[in-house]
């Protein structure tokens, strides 16, 4: 009975893999494939943007960092609607870098000469979900950000991971609830010896 049990989970599985889901709801940014076109596994399909899970990425000089911690209020004014709209957020995370350091030729100077050059740090600022349902935004805008730096008592670099999963789906778990039932029903019908009724199959939903 477990053989027959794993060959039926397996040829679920196979069937309902026939049916791609996107991991997130959002909009279709990129499209590098057609309608009859055959793909091959692990072959990018498309682009999705969620755009009720934004941020912003502010590069703030490094002058203005001393003050700045995580957990601070920020108000933000994007070019697209103007100074009229004002979006309100919070500082999620302050990088431990600046952005030249990750470049793929970082640069160097062993040679002696050097030129100083303010250098300016990713700085994550994570919007609200009714600002941005209200104003939708569009990736790479120009923002104007502000934080305010009165309230100094949070960390300069976060020490606990985020608790909040981005990206992530529960439809295949939910597929997993209706095969256990289907298993289950077919093995009471079976014991019973009457036969599977046809309403439940695998190949509908609920």
């Amino acid at each position: 009975m477990q053989l027959a049990v794993a060959a039926l989970r397996q040829a679920y599985v196979n069937l309902e893999r026939t049916r791609i889901r996107a991991p997130a709801t959002g909009y279709v940014a990129q499209r590098t494939v057609q309608i009859g076109q055959q793909v091959a596994p692990g072959q990018g399909l498309l682009v999705i943007i969620p755009l009720d899970q934004v941020w912003v990425a502010a590069n703030f000089k490094e002058t203005d960092l001393g003050r700045m911690r995580i957990g601070q209020p920020a108000q933000l004014t994007a070019d697209l609607y103007g100074g009229g709209v004002t979006y309100r957020g919070t500082v999620l995370g302050i990088s431990p870098g600046t952005g030249s350091v990750f470049e793929l030729l970082p640069p160097q100077n062993a040679t002696g000469n050097f030129i100083k050059v303010v250098q300016r740090v990713p700085v994550r600022i994570g919007l609200r979900a009714q600002d941005i349902e209200a104003h939708p935004l569009r990736l790479g805008l120009s923002m104007e950000v502000t934080v305010d730096v009165t309230d100094t008592s949070g960390a300069v670099l976060g020490e606990v991971p985020s608790g909040r999963t981005q990206y992530s789906t529960s439809v295949y778990s939910h597929e997993q609830d209706k095969l256990d039932r289907l298993i289950e029903k077919i093995i009471r019908d079976n014991a019973d010896g009457v036969p599977a009724s046809p309403e439940v199959s695998p190949g509908h939903g609920d």
